[in-house]
């Protein structure tokens, strides 16, 4: 059994994952098609916007990490407000830039007939540091890239 709380944790979850793998379909599934997005002033005024933008500015030299906890959901019938504690990481190797920060996520969200998704989301940065790779000359990358599986495959019987 699902609940509501659940199943919007999910969509959160799905949005970060599907944004570090960048599953660009799957990442445009989290939104209704109006939605909008402010984060820290940069704003996209629907999903088609939004998506496009990550889509174009986060490529696969960009490595990704957003971690989110400290959940505060409050739903009111067919919509809900979701609060949460970002940590985020941005490596580009090869400009020799990183970034690390933190914010705090301020969503919208409304149940459709395919669950619940993004009417609005983004955030207001708490603090941001960024560094010049140059400066740790043992700096290194690797990845296995975003060919992840969608979903964890079931375990064997």
């Amino acid at each position: 059994m699902t609940t509501d709380r659940g199943d919007l944790e999910a969509l959160k979850y799905r949005y970060l994952r599907a944004l570090d793998t960048k599953q660009w379909d799957e990442f445009e599934s989290c939104f209704v098609p109006d939605a909008t997005g402010d984060y820290d002033g940069l704003e996209f005024a629907d999903r088609a916007e939004l998506v496009t933008y990550m889509r174009e500015n986060l490529g696969d030299e960009m490595v990704t990490m957003h971690h989110v906890h400290h959940p505060e959901i409050t739903v009111d019938g067919d919509s809900a407000r979701m609060r949460w504690y970002l940590h985020d990481k941005v490596i580009v190797a090869s400009l020799g830039f990183l970034l690390e920060g933190a914010a705090f996520y301020d969503d919208r969200c409304v149940r459709t007939p395919q669950g619940w998704r993004f009417s609005h989301t983004g955030y207001r940065r708490t603090y941001e540091t960024t560094m010049d790779l140059a400066d740790v000359p043992s700096f290194r990358v690797k990845t296995k890239g975003p060919d992840l599986p969608a979903q964890d495959p079931k375990p064997s019987e």
